[in-house]
């Protein structure tokens, strides 16, 4: 039996990191609590394991009495002196017995809970190496898909990557490396477990703090983050270095570093804007290239009327509504993108607006004004080349031709002096 428990021992502190006293204190107590439920019930047992060779030593520890009344757990005084002279009354003798009295039932109760220990010591364990990971990107091997949650194994322990942290489009097979992120450490009726995640915006901005060391020395900051998981994720960065220009530090040469995390996101675009103050500002930078035309806000309400031109309508709002969406999360109001309101003039109504303009001569009433629009003539400016002919030529008398290009030109010299 010696061996059988060498073998654990050295099995347990070899494979799963359980030293040998901590193992040989959970066997101890594991055999003391099954025999106390076996043929040594109501009977106080001492049992010893040697760590170097795994022997196990018991005995039963027997009060010392004038007269016995329980021979289970008292001796009498006489018969102790025989093995330990100097033994009073009331002192505990110490009985050796062969372990193997323990019994079959014995032995059988203690290997589970021996196993029960093992498996707590597992779980006391995970928690203990897995703790100061929490927020951090772990790597590990997938093993099996359960109910649609992956299984990974991180080497120490096993972790799950539930269904609703996983990204759209993604899948794994069993033997394929994966990075995640360690969500939280969930307690659970089987132990602590480890929960992974890829789809929270939490993995994408830890992957910049390990690729930008501006975001992990604190030069660059992330200021509004946005993500919808496998399509987009769009970021606003701002630097409290005035030299150091924060989205050029987040892309990197050649866009070596937002290259880096969109190969480890399976694909999906990054967009990184400059961080600017106020919704309106905000939402402009994270809309271009779209140039919006007119913005209205409501404070009130936290809501954006954003009016773009109809060839930038796509553009701002973006496949399925996706960057219209993560706009409106990063800027954090809702946020309603429109097509300009082209209001088209009229031929007449411009014809019109060009008599009035003539009107402010002195002098020309509303019928010239008209004839005068309707030939080219729209605006004052416009004389500077016309000569009497030429307004003869349109229908006036040379009396009325004359007439009008002298209170033309006396406007337009009014004009000259008075600017």
């Amino acid at each position: 039996m010696s061996s059988e428990i060498l073998s654990v021992l050295e099995y347990m502190e070899r494979e799963k990191g359980i030293g040998r006293e901590d193992m040989i204190s959970a066997i101890v107590t594991a055999i003391k609590n099954a025999a106390a439920k076996g043929v040594n019930a109501g009977q106080e047992l001492k049992v010893e394991i040697d760590p170097k060779n795994g022997k196990m030593q018991a005995w039963a520890l027997l009060e010392v009495v004038d007269s016995v009344s329980d021979p289970r757990n008292e001796i009498p005084l006489e018969k102790a002196r025989l093995n330990q002279p100097d033994i009073q009354l009331g002192d505990m003798y110490e009985k050796e017995m062969d372990p193997a009295y323990l019994g079959r039932i014995a032995a059988q109760t203690a290997r589970q809970a021996i196993m029960q220990r093992l498996r707590q010591f597992e779980k006391e364990r995970i928690y203990d190496d897995f703790k100061d990971q929490v927020g951090d990107i772990v790597s590990g091997i997938v093993r099996r898909r359960e109910r649609g949650d992956l299984c990974i194994d991180l080497g120490k322990a096993e972790a799950i990557m539930p269904s609703r942290e996983q990204v759209p489009g993604e899948d794994y097979a069993p033997g394929e490396r994966i990075r995640c992120f360690l969500l939280k450490i969930e307690a659970s009726t089987r132990g602590p477990e480890l929960i992974l995640t890829r789809s929270s915006p939490r993995f994408v901005r830890r992957l910049f703090d390990l690729e930008v060391t501006e975001i992990a020395d604190g030069t660059v900051k992330i200021e509004a983050f946005a993500r919808e998981p496998g399509y987009r994720t769009k970021i606003a960065v701002s630097s409290s270095d005035p030299k150091v220009d924060p989205v050029g530090a987040c892309v990197g040469a050649r866009g070596a570093r937002v290259k880096s995390i969109v190969r480890e996101l399976g694909g999906e675009k990054v967009d990184i804007i400059r961080y600017v103050e106020g919704p309106k500002e905000l939402a402009l930078e994270a809309l271009k290239p779209a140039i919006p035309r007119n913005v209205e806000l409501d404070e009130v309400n936290k809501r954006l009327r954003v009016e773009v031109s109809e060839d930038d309508l796509a553009i701002a709002i973006g496949r399925k509504g996706q960057n219209a969406r993560l706009t409106s999360k990063l800027v954090g109001w809702k946020i309603d993108i429109v097509k300009e309101e082209v209001h088209e003039v009229s031929l007449e109504a411009k014809q019109q607006q060009a008599a009035e303009g003539l009107n402010q001569i002195e002098g020309i009433d509303d019928e010239v004004a008209a004839r005068l629009v309707q030939n080219g003539l729209i605006s004052p400016e416009v004389f500077l080349d016309v000569e009497s002919s030429d307004l003869q030529d349109l229908g006036f008398d040379a009396e009325q031709a004359d007439d009008i290009l002298a209170k033309v030109n006396a406007f337009l010299e009014k004009q000259n002096i008075s600017s």
